[in-house]
């Protein structure tokens, strides 16, 4: 075997089942039967506890034999109280399962309840670090459907939960195999009433799992071509889904975008996220924004590695004079269109915590799939030059 042939290897799991289309969510009821669930509990956030979607859910339930209770008590960055306070209100239900709805923190916040349903080490015990999964026991992982109401996380078809740990302000992955949703409801007409500053916001999310699971250097052609797929999807429907969010073709294939991205990210991620996890859980910036903003500062940094498969993308894209610098260009542009800050500076970050925001940047786990290796150092001059706008 040829030293080229021996690095073709991957070991590859890609997702679960997906009900995808307008007026899905209507086959809620259905779902929960097919899991088995006579109980479930509605983990979602604040600002949707209380609009019809989610009382249209539980009252679909209910007239099916489904008794549904609605645990709404999370912040846009869940924290470890929030897990523990959805456990006591599942416990306290008797419940059988978790129906996690709506954005990355409903997602990522209910999928943690359910995994520490039935657990004997705390949370953090389970940290993507090492074989740590191998602590948490499966059978005391509670059945999870999954109900996405934005497009960016792709937490729907994710093995994580990002959850901040308040005592050390460090952004924490969660990870196990079995807290992948079992089922997945994507009804793009969930997404419609969203404001164009989170289609925005959650949209660049996908195009920075799309864009760095495409930069990761390890070998897995299935996700770089569903990646190349998701970010062809963004270029088109992103700029018409923030313009005009009743369009539902636009929310469709925004909604599938997303899920591609985490589906792609399976592959890995990069600095890009390396960068944006610490700054959320230290100044609460919403994520797929910081994603959004320190995404071409990354890329200058990884310029020299991922130069010829920018050059790739451009081409698939369809942009002019195929290139690196075409690509640089289409995510500026893409940016001011959409009205996304240009500098960190911007989102209210200064240069007063960077020694401590560098090193929670270096111990990220995305840091491994960055394409030019990252240290602490370089993790600095990536913040700076975020902040300054230096690209």
């Amino acid at each position: 075997m040829s030293n080229d042939a021996a690095a073709l290897r991957g070991n590859w799991n890609y997702p679960t089942t997906i009900k995808f289309g307008v007026g899905r969510i209507a086959e809620l009821p259905d779902m929960c039967k097919a899991l088995g669930l006579k109980r479930p509990l509605i983990v979602t956030d604040p600002g949707l506890a209380g609009l019809p979607m989610i009382k249209e859910a539980v009252a679909r339930n209910e007239a099916a034999g489904l008794h549904t209770a609605v645990f709404s008590d999370i912040k846009g960055n869940p924290n470890g109280k929030n897990v523990e306070d959805g456990l006591k209100a599942y416990r306290a239900g008797k419940h059988d399962g978790v129906i996690a709805f709506g954005g990355g923190s409903a997602l990522d916040a209910g999928k943690a309840v359910a995994l520490m349903s039935g657990q004997k080490h705390p949370l953090w015990a389970f940290e993507d670090v090492g074989d740590n999964w191998k602590l948490v026991d499966p059978a005391g992982i509670a059945p999870i459907i999954a109900v996405p109401t934005t497009s960016g996380t792709g937490s729907e078809v994710g093995r994580v939960s990002v959850i901040t740990n308040e005592e050390t302000h460090e952004k924490k992955l969660i990870f196990h195999p079995k807290v992948q949703p079992s089922i997945v409801i994507e009804d793009p007409a969930l997404t419609v009433g969203l404001p164009p500053k989170i289609t925005a916001a959650t949209g660049m999310d996908a195009l920075a799992h799309c864009l760095e699971a495409y930069c990761v250097p390890s070998y897995h052609p299935m996700a770089d071509g569903i990646a190349v797929e998701g970010m062809r999807l963004i270029k088109n429907w992103l700029p018409e889904a923030v313009k005009n969010g009743k369009n539902l073709e636009a929310r469709a294939n925004m909604m599938a975008a997303a899920t591609m991205g985490a589906t792609a990210f399976q592959k890995g991620l990069g600095a890009i996220h390396s960068l944006s996890h610490p700054l959320g859980a230290v100044y609460d910036t919403h994520h797929g924004l910081t994603n959004a903003v320190v995404m071409p500062y990354v890329m200058q940094f990884n310029r020299e590695a991922i130069d010829e498969k920018m050059t790739r993308l451009a081409s698939w894209l369809g942009l002019k004079n195929p290139s690196y610098n075409a690509v640089l260009d289409w995510v500026l542009a893409l940016r001011q269109e959409i009205g996304i800050p240009h500098t960190l500076k911007d989102l209210g970050v200064d240069k007063s915590k960077l020694d401590s925001l560098s090193q929670a940047a270096f111990n990220d786990p995305s840091t491994g799939g960055n394409p030019v290796p990252a240290g602490v150092a370089e993790m600095k001059q990536m913040f700076i030059a975020s902040i300054d706008g230096t690209l």
